[in-house]
């Protein structure tokens, strides 16, 4: 409303992104498995692997909202729905494209992807942080 403030904590919020950078990159690159990462990639029988994964992040999620703001538990669960959705669109876009290793596009598909995973991370810490 106009003539109203709000005071956003900066260092509260930049530890926070951080934070969750970490949290998703020790989740995506780190604790995935290889039953996870191909899984999750195929056409039939990705439901299990992709839940798996996307758990892990819900789970991580979880723990950090546990200890900033515990009511805030909720998150952990649009974690797990948004990370899948996202997941599972890159998956189709792949399979419809079929780009290989080598086009640039198969690279901005995947960079998209990331960049996806970082944007919900920032609206989950500025929750955190605001809500």
């Amino acid at each position: 409303m106009p003539g109203q403030e709000t005071t956003v904590p900066l260092l509260t919020l930049s530890a926070l992104l951080i934070v969750m950078a970490a949290k998703h990159y020790g989740v995506d690159f780190v604790g995935q498995t290889e039953w996870m990462a191909r899984g999750k990639e195929r056409v039939v029988g990705w439901q299990a692997p992709l839940a798996a994964h996307a758990g892990m992040h819900a789970l991580a999620t979880l723990g950090v909202a546990l200890l900033v703001k515990p009511a805030f538990w909720w998150i952990a669960l649009v974690d797990f729905v948004v990370h899948g959705l996202i997941d599972r669109g890159k998956t189709l876009v792949a399979h419809r494209t079929r780009f290989a290793m080598t086009d640039p596009r198969f690279w901005w598909l995947m960079g998209f992807d990331q960049f996806l995973h970082q944007v919900t991370n920032v609206a989950l810490a500025v929750l955190l942080v605001l809500g």
